[in-house]
C-alpha cells in the first residue's frame, strides 16, 4: 500500500498504474537502444554497465529469450536515474534531428556539384559568393577533372573528391 500523508492527505508514492506506465516507458526505451545499429548506440550517454546488457539483448534472436533478456534489460535501467534514462531520450530525439540535418546537407552538396558540373563557372561563382571560405582552385580542378573522367567513362575518383570536398565546405558554415 502506498499511504496518505495525515496532514495533507497527499498520497506518498505514485499508484501502481503510474509505475506500471514508467515501466513500461523504460521498456521501450530499452527495445529502441537494442534495436539501434552499433555506431549511433556507440554515441549515446548510457552508463558502461548498461552496454554489455544491450550486447546480450542485440545477440539473441529467439522471440521469447529475446522478450526476456529485454524484460532484464528494462529492470537494469530501471535502476538508473531518471536524469541518466532523460540524458539516453534526448540524445536519441537529437540523433534523429542530427540525421535529418546530415541528409540535408548530403542533398544540398549534391545539388552543388551537379551544379558544377553542369553550369561551370556560373555555379562556381554563385558557390564562392555564398562560401567565401571554398578553395576556388581545387573546387575548378575537380569539377573539370570530374567532367573529364565522365567523357573518358573513367571511374569516378574526382566525382566523389569533389563532393567531399562540397560537403566539408558546406559543414563549415554550420
Amino acid at each position: 500500500m502506498r499511504g496518505k500523508d495525515e496532514d495533507t492527505g497527499e498520497f506518498l508514492s505514485p499508484s501502481r498504474s503510474q509505475q506500471r506506465r514508467e515501466a513500461l516507458d523504460v521498456l521501450a526505451l530499452a527495445t529502441q537502444l537494442a534495436e539501434l545499429e552499433p555506431g549511433r548506440l556507440a554515441k549515446l550517454p548510457l552508463p558502461e554497465h548498461l552496454r554489455p546488457h544491450i550486447a546480450e539483448t542485440r545477440r539473441i534472436t529467439s522471440h521469447i529469450a529475446r522478450k526476456r533478456q529485454l524484460a532484464f534489460l528494462a529492470k537494469q535501467m530501471r535502476r538508473e536515474d531518471d536524469e541518466v534514462l532523460d540524458a539516453i531520450r534526448d540524445a536519441l530525439d537529437a540523433g534523429g534531428e542530427a540525421a535529418k540535418q546530415e541528409t540535408a546537407l548530403l542533398h544540398r552538396a549534391e545539388r552543388w556539384r551537379e551544379r558544377l558540373l553542369d553550369e561551370g563557372d556560373a555555379a562556381l561563382a554563385e558557390l564562392l559568393e555564398e562560401f567565401p571560405q571554398a578553395d576556388r582552385q581545387q573546387l575548378r580542378q575537380l569539377a573539370r577533372n570530374a567532367l573529364d573522367e565522365r567523357a573518358r567513362d573513367k571511374p569516378p575518383r574526382a566525382f566523389r573528391e569533389l563532393f567531399r570536398l562540397l560537403r566539408e565546405t558546406l559543414a563549415q558554415e554550420r
